[in-house]
């Protein structure tokens, strides 16, 4: 009986181990499915949002309230001058290279839109990694279109401001974007004065996050140069910037590790003036936070999961074939927990 009752505890240890670790892994919110890697996301009403995958050029839509499949979706590769490259299967076109796209804000009735405008993982420059443009947002979803022109000169125009020199984004340019030192965009928000904020997720000066208020992001989308404000250097505890969003007359700021390490992203509130406060979210331990749908019209925030490189079935989300298996996770916060 003895021996029966310590295999019965250690099964029973063991059983509770493996219950813990299903827990940590386990969705805390909605799942969506159809893609695996969210990042910039854009609201199109109080339910649904228009959402970028940084491993394609597909923008989905997706209702909050009913998480599953998109409801719509577009390709803009065409319209971001980018050529899908020659199939093997004769009449079939193959698969365009990825933009990379990181960030996004809603702005009156249009979107705005911002590829990482870094080097590839490989240390390589790609030319359609560097765009910045604009769509409509139409809350019906049926009809979102490219607006203006896509813009490829936004880090050069930096460069060119004297109040970005101390930064040497030029010399930041030329190294992968998880390097130290590197350069990688990945948050674009309303901002409250006007314009739109970008957000740096590396480098990060004198262990800052950089933010850079770009002025003028409709004449830009029409063909003008980038006009900077005077940069903005955050306290995020040595992180860099995954996204940004203004909300309820503050920002909310997603903040992660600048090289992919293993440092826990967290969630800071910003009132545009002070030091960001730390919302100490502790949900967000085993997601990858990278995009934020945050209407004005809901009193709670959802927060969008990078899942790529989250295993399915023995395989990253992001390498499998079947685009029905993919699925990216989310997590809803109160607002009361962001005052």
């Amino acid at each position: 009986m003895q021996w029966h009752r310590g295999f019965i505890g250690i099964i029973g240890g063991l059983f509770a181990a493996c219950s813990a670790h299903s827990a940590a892994v386990s969705p805390k919110g909605p799942i969506f499915r159809g893609m695996c890697d969210a990042s910039g996301a854009v609201p199109l009403s109080e339910t649904t949002f228009a959402v970028a995958d940084d491993e394609d050029n597909v923008i989905r839509v997706y209702d909050a309230e009913r998480p599953g499949t998109p409801v719509a979706s577009v390709d803009l590769s065409l319209s971001l001058g980018v050529m899908h490259k020659r199939s093997h299967k004769k009449g079939q076109l193959g698969e365009a290279p990825e933009t990379d796209i990181e960030g996004a804000a809603r702005v009156g009735d249009r979107a705005f839109w911002i590829t990482s405008h870094g080097l590839n993982s490989s240390g390589k420059r790609k030319p359609e990694r560097f765009r910045f443009f604009a769509t409509s947002a139409p809350s019906d979803a049926s009809s979102l279109t490219v607006l203006g022109r896509p813009y490829q000169e936004l880090i050069a125009d930096l460069i060119q401001d004297p109040r970005y020199a101390a930064f040497g984004l030029e010399r930041a340019s030329e190294r992968p974007p998880k390097q130290p030192g590197g350069l990688n965009l990945e948050g674009l928000s309303e901002r409250a004065e006007g314009g739109v904020f970008v957000g740096f997720r590396n480098p990060l000066p004198e262990g800052k996050a950089l933010l850079a208020p770009l002025l003028n992001p409709n004449e830009v989308v029409e063909g003008s140069h980038a006009a900077f404000g005077p940069p903005v250097l955050l306290d995020l505890g040595g992180l860099g910037i995954r996204d940004i969003a203004y909300w309820h007359g503050r920002y909310l700021v997603l903040a992660g590790a600048s090289d992919g390490g293993d440092a826990p992203s967290q969630l800071f509130v910003w009132n545009g003036r002070d030091a960001p406060r730390n919302a100490h979210v502790a949900e967000l331990r085993g997601l990858n936070p990278e995009g934020l749908f945050a209407p004005a019209a809901r009193a709670n925030v959802l927060i969008l999961s990078d899942d790529g490189t989250l295993e399915i079935g023995g395989d990253e989300c992001k390498e499998l074939k079947d685009a029905t298996k993919k699925s990216f996770r989310g997590l809803w916060i109160d607002s009361r927990r962001l005052e």
